[in-house]
């Protein structure tokens, strides 16, 4: 190499190191100056004495000193050591503390490699130097080169440990007077088996199916039998607000299937062909929260001819507020139900615009009587519409009976100008019903608004966020459980309760067993509302409530199980990098948390942990009952959240419907009607990135003895393929347990089957183990629940993938059968 030649190679490293020596002061400079922030919080000291050497070593390097590069190293040296120490405070966990090293250990390493890239451009290339980055190289390819294979592993089942010392009391239910009317005989049980005739299987909500034919030696097999595309996605004005969440059914050779806009289709189980569709012209402007319709609810009139129009109907709820019936055989309305085979559930509420009342789920039938409630968007305003729940005549569309929590319970339909009683919790998801004994299970949501209740009747007080047990015939109250006391945190029990024969010393017990979002499972007598484990009343916290006064002393903690996880710390805290992380634990300092059930507040964030995501959420779970095995996937992540005062909210432009949002830093809720707005944050995400502030797992599925609550099993699922900071997918097929929505189910095969999380996939697992022994990629998010039913011998699993908005998974219109290589 000539001299010149290698004159403008030195001067091009020492142009590198210049460079590197300026990124690595600056980061130092941003570490610097919000650790100082962060120890003023009461944080960690790392940062700011990381910080302040970063930009120390960064000077050198400019100045092209090797003890710049000696001090990288010196830095990059404590940080490991720093890193390894805080993560492991609690025990060492393969499946989530490899996750929680990387912001801690990543970026930096990628710093030292630069730094050690910059040694050539130094004022003296030192051999000493030269033999630390090998070193140094050499400890980064056996350390962080056998932290690979342990990525995938599988964290060991344990109970999730709950804070708080209990006091015992007794169980929050409440036993209404027993209805006196006589009761209708019961309908016949629709069963899963060959057919998938309810949603949730069957009425009782258990997600399993008695089919064998698929098990866990063979379930590696299966392959697509078939698919078909509904053709409804979202248009331009529908802003792609599209969560379908639908789990068709099957009856006999028909597969019925509702699209996000209402569309109902009959296919062949067996090939996927279209039959007839019928499509009820739902307007765009209709779409609530998202556009969605989990299921349709199907009954055959013992009464009628087998050839009569509508012996067989398909019953939906639409967006729009209506109750619609069509003949299951041909897609025809119904002409004798309702007026002319629709009914008008806007009828009584008094005051609505499109989207504020709509129907997402389907209506649960008991002893002939359809009996439905509604989605109301809660947090636009106090004066929202009633959250009623109805039943209505299966065969006629008369309505039999409106239970109106706010005015005592049943009531006729309001005279002229009156309305049933506005604002009161509603019903969005899915009834669970017992043909024996006759009842509905309701499971309701909050009042309006979600965060703030001073306002709130006794009413609302004694019902809100309650399981409530209707006689089905007559809509009177037998009994309801209240999960949580004066609800504040949007924690509306979304999940369909699931009916079991609980096994007891004395034989089975009529039960049900009842998710909920802040992750405690209970168990109740069916019959009467009593929980079968002791309710643990504990102290709840007040730290910087609004409303001191209206918040609950206590709270009810199972005694059964739970999917809680222990309260966060800042060390919990996430992200892609130092930076982002240190921008986390700075959130977390400011922030009000005192623990599950942190009141809102106004002067400060407050963090809710878990978020109302769950827990469980609408997927609820499923059981096996013959091997007395409970399923359930669950989220684990906080919001972080702020009430915004009316006056800064009006400000900012903050109002419900069609006028502006504003920016309210999250997803903001008008609440019009209160002195507050609120803006939610949900799962907590690093506006810059995208990431979310707590670390991984987020989303788990765990295996429950079903008659001691003890957990069998329990390990994150969902990998990291699409997900990644900016929205980038990292394409990483490591399982780092995703967020997850949608419901498992389990067959007498032994193997269950899950979609749910956000790297679009359809996971079968052993239920015995927990072993995931098949997946398979989806076209579109798997934010659904799939079924399972059986046609000439062959056994089939189906799934709608139609993607989620709100978890950002492609949407789709595909729907899929899975079944073993035919014979």
């Amino acid at each position: 190499m000539t001299d010149h030649a290698t004159s403008q190679s030195r001067t091009g490293f020492s142009l590198y190191a210049l460079g590197v020596g300026l990124v690595v002061a600056v980061i130092g400079l941003v570490l610097a100056a919000g650790g100082v922030w962060l120890i003023s919080l009461g944080g960690s000291w790392y940062y700011a004495i990381t910080g302040v050497l970063m930009i120390v070593s960064g000077g050198l390097l400019m100045k092209r000193r090797p003890s710049g590069v000696y001090l990288y190293i010196a830095i990059w040296l404590g940080t490991l050591i720093w890193a390894v120490w805080e993560v492991t405070l609690d025990g060492w966990e393969p499946a989530s503390d490899w996750w929680a090293l990387l912001p801690r250990v990543f970026a930096p390493t990628v710093m030292l490699i630069l730094v050690l890239m910059a040694l050539p451009g130094l004022r003296r290339p030192l051999r000493r130097a030269a033999m630390v980055a090998g070193a140094v190289v050499a400890a980064l390819s056996i350390g962080l080169g056998g932290a690979t294979p342990l990525l995938a592993q599988q964290a060991p089942a344990q109970d999730a440990a709950q804070d708080g010392n209990p006091a015992q009391t007794e169980p929050v239910t409440q036993t209404a007077e027993q209805p006196t009317d006589p009761r209708a005989a019961p309908d016949t049980l629709l069963e899963p088996g060959s057919d998938w005739p309810v949603y949730g299987g069957s009425i009782h909500g258990q997600r399993f199916s008695p089919l064998t034919q698929i098990t866990p030696e063979n379930v590696a097999q299966l392959e697509q039998a078939w698919s078909m595309h509904t053709g409804d996605m979202p248009s331009e004005t529908s802003g792609g607000k599209y969560s379908p969440e639908n789990t068709p059914l099957k009856v006999g050779r028909s597969l019925f299937v509702c699209t996000p806009m209402n569309q109902l289709l009959s296919l062949d189980a067996a090939t996927g062909l279209e039959r007839w569709r019928y499509d009820p012209q739902v307007s765009e402007d209709a779409v609530p929260y998202g556009a969605t319709c989990r299921g349709v609810a199907y009954h055959k009139s013992a009464n009628a001819a087998p050839d009569a129009a509508c012996a067989a109907r398909i019953l939906v709820g639409t967006l729009d507020a209506r109750l619609i019936a069509v003949d299951a055989d041909t897609g025809q309305l119904c002409l004798d139900f309702g007026n002319a085979g629709m009914v008008d559930l806007n009828d009584g509420l008094g005051k609505t615009v499109p989207g504020w009342y709509a129907v997402t789920a389907p209506p649960t039938i008991v002893r002939g009587v359809a009996v439905i409630g509604a989605q109301v968007s809660d947090n636009k305003a106090n004066d929202a519409p009633s959250g009623v729940i109805r039943g209505y005549d299966v065969i006629t569309g008369d309505m039999l009976w409106a239970w109106d929590l706010g005015q005592g319970g049943v009531v006729d339909k309001p005279a002229p100008g009156e309305t049933y009683t506005r604002g009161t919790p509603n019903m969005w998801t899915m009834a669970s019903g017992d043909q024996e004994l006759g009842y509905v299970y309701l499971p309701l949501g909050n009042s309006s608004s979600d965060y703030y209740g001073s306002d709130r009747s006794a009413e609302e007080n004694e019902f809100a966020t309650s399981l409530v047990a209707l006689d089905a015939t007559t809509g009177e109250e037998v009994w309801h459980f209240q999960t949580v006391h004066h609800d504040v945190w949007d924690y509306d029990l979304g999940s369909q309760v699931t009916l079991v024969d609980f096994p007891t010393d004395d034989g089975a017990l009529p039960a049900l067993v009842l998710p909920s979002k802040q992750g405690q499972i209970y168990v109740l007598n069916r019959e009467t509302g009593e929980s079968l484990f002791p309710v643990e009343e504990r102290p709840a916290p007040k730290l910087g409530s609004v409303e001191p006064d209206y918040i609950a002393d206590t709270q009810p903690y199972s005694g059964y199980a739970n999917l809680n996880q222990p309260p966060l710390t800042e060390q919990d805290m996430w992200g892609m990098s130092p930076i982002d992380q240190l921008w986390c634990r700075i959130q977390f300092r400011r922030a009000n948390y005192a623990g599950q059930f942190t009141p809102p507040s106004a002067d400060k964030p407050f963090i809710q942990y878990p978020g109302y995501n769950g827990g469980s959420d609408w997927g609820s779970v499923s059981v096996d009952p013959e091997r007395g095995i409970l399923i359930a996937n669950y989220n684990d992540m906080p919001n972080y959240n702020q009430l915004i005062p009316r006056d800064v909210a009006d400000a900012r432009g903050i109002k419900a419907f069609d006028e502006a949002g504003g920016d309210a830093g999250g997803e903001a809720g008008p609440m019009e009607g209160v002195p507050y707005a609120i803006s939610v944050n949900a799962g907590w995400r690093v506006p810059f990135t995208g990431m979310l502030c707590t670390e991984p797992p987020y989303g788990w599925i765990r295996g429950i003895d079903l008659a001691t609550g003890e957990t069998l099993w329990d390990h994150p699922f969902g990998s990291a393929e699409n997900n990644g900071p900016f929205g980038i997918p990292s394409m990483l097929p490591l399982t780092i347990g995703t967020p997850n929505n949608g419901g498992p189910i389990t067959t007498a095969g032994g193997v269950t089957f899950v979609a749910a999380t956000t790297d679009n996939k359809l996971r079968a697992f052993d239920t015995e183990t927990g072993a995931e022994l098949w997946a398979v990629d989806l076209p579109a998010g798997g934010q659904t629940t799939p079924m399972t039913y059986e046609v000439e011998g062959r056994q089939y699993v189906v799934i709608y993938p139609g993607g989620h908005h709100f978890m950002e998974t492609k949407v789709g219109d595909e729907i899929i059968a899975y079944a073993l290589p035919a014979q």
